[in-house]
């Protein structure tokens, strides 16, 4: 959803707003315009933009709320606590179009079925939204971003006579199984997300709500319905492909999560049934699993608890991203260590991870299937570790 070059779109789209108040002609358009993924992650969820030309003033102008600046103060720390600032940014779409030339991405628009009158308010609506004091708006991936503001600025403008029809969805989706969709379940970008979403994201969502995916977008103006004269007409009254081109797939890693984990479980199963026969304790493994799980439990935390993020809150990968274990791993590297209580630490963290299963099978979250490895190992190194054979290991 997001577009590259941002810099130089965002000097293209700083130019004077001199056709704000001019009236559109009878052969003006205005059209949804949606792009095919990318290979990148963040391009693999397409982009939806609006477009309005009209023939007669010499205008063709695309209007896209999918802009960030990286040179924003504080980028970095505002966009990990959730407070990312975007922008309309107001540009001829020859530019728009060229770039996803370049890239080989497919591009199609949807020209709306609207009265002359609704044109111009969408035209009115976008040029004032594109000024510098009103184009920032405080981005949501799920709530509001650049495909889920062509469906409220349309529904604001059309009012009552639109109607979504979604006999053509298949309904009662999550958040999550939506995104899941849109992405390989074995990358490393289906794994983060997944990881920083709690139980939001397995919500079902309206079918409105599907529309935060430029996909879907698609779709749901392809199939509404619009009232002329209190007659039912078609929103889209014609659809142009303008660049045609093979879906594109997000890039695959050769280290791909499930493989890196499924390693990471046979040396650890391997390392603990050795550990098992002679009575010993394999410390860098331990050491290695309870500094990453903790590393990444803080970070489930600070987004918990400490960001804007919508989805970040109840998140149950804590149960296997134990914030407290990043201590306990430096405390397992020392000659002497307080066994007992330690089996205790242990023994809830088994009780942990067999909760996961029942988690994920009662939907109330579902898991990154990757991390499956992971899973198996935590618990086989944790029950081992709970065992009363603890106090007899160094």
């Amino acid at each position: 959803m997001i577009k590259k070059h941002v810099l130089l779109l965002f000097i293209l789209s700083i130019f004077s707003h001199l056709k704000a108040q001019v009236n559109l002609s009878v052969y003006a358009e205005v059209s949804i315009v949606t792009a095919g993924p990318g290979e990148e992650l963040y391009e693999a969820f397409g982009h939806s933009a609006i477009r309005i030309k009209d023939p007669v003033l010499n205008l063709d102008l695309i209007y896209n709320y999918g802009m960030f600046d990286f040179n924003q103060p504080n980028f970095l720390l505002n966009f990990a606590k959730g407070n990312m600032i975007y922008s309309l940014a107001r540009y001829d779409f020859k530019y728009f179009l060229a770039n996803y030339r370049k890239d080989k991405r497919w591009v199609k628009q949807q020209v709306l079925n609207l009265t002359q009158q609704e044109k111009q308010a969408f035209f009115t609506f976008l040029e004032k939204n594109a000024t510098p004091e009103n184009r920032n708006y405080l981005y949501n991936p799920y709530f509001d971003n650049c495909a889920t503001k062509l469906r409220d600025i349309t529904k604001s403008i059309l009012g009552s006579k639109l109607v979504f029809n979604d006999n053509h969805l298949k309904k009662d989706l999550t958040f999550r199984q939506l995104t899941n969709h849109e992405i390989h379940w074995n990358s490393w970008g289906t794994f983060g997300l997944n990881l920083i979403a709690g139980t939001k994201l397995d919500q079902k969502a309206t079918s409105e709500e599907y529309m935060y995916l430029p996909d879907y977008v698609y779709s749901s103006f392809k199939n509404a319905t619009v009232y002329i004269k209190n007659q039912p007409q078609q929103l889209v009254k014609r659809e142009d492909n303008l660049i045609k081109a093979k879906e594109k797939q997000p890039k695959k890693s050769i280290f791909s999560p499930f493989l890196i984990f499924s390693l990471l479980a046979i040396i650890g199963i391997y390392i603990t049934a050795k550990d098992y026969k002679k009575k010993k304790r394999t410390k860098w493994i331990d050491f290695i699993l309870l500094f990453t799980t903790g590393v990444i439990g803080c970070v489930i935390l600070f987004l918990w608890f400490f960001s804007t993020h919508a989805t970040a809150p109840n998140n149950f990968n804590l149960l296997w991203a134990f914030a407290p274990n990043l201590i306990i791993s430096f405390l397992l590297l020392r000659k002497r260590t307080p066994k007992e209580w330690l089996q205790k630490y242990f023994f809830v963290l088994t009780i942990f991870m067999l909760m996961i299963p029942v988690i994920w099978i009662t939907k109330i979250q579902a898991f990154p299937l990757a991390v499956t490895p992971l899973f198996i190992l935590l618990f086989v190194r944790y029950y081992f570790l709970s065992k009363k054979l603890l106090s007899s290991i160094q």
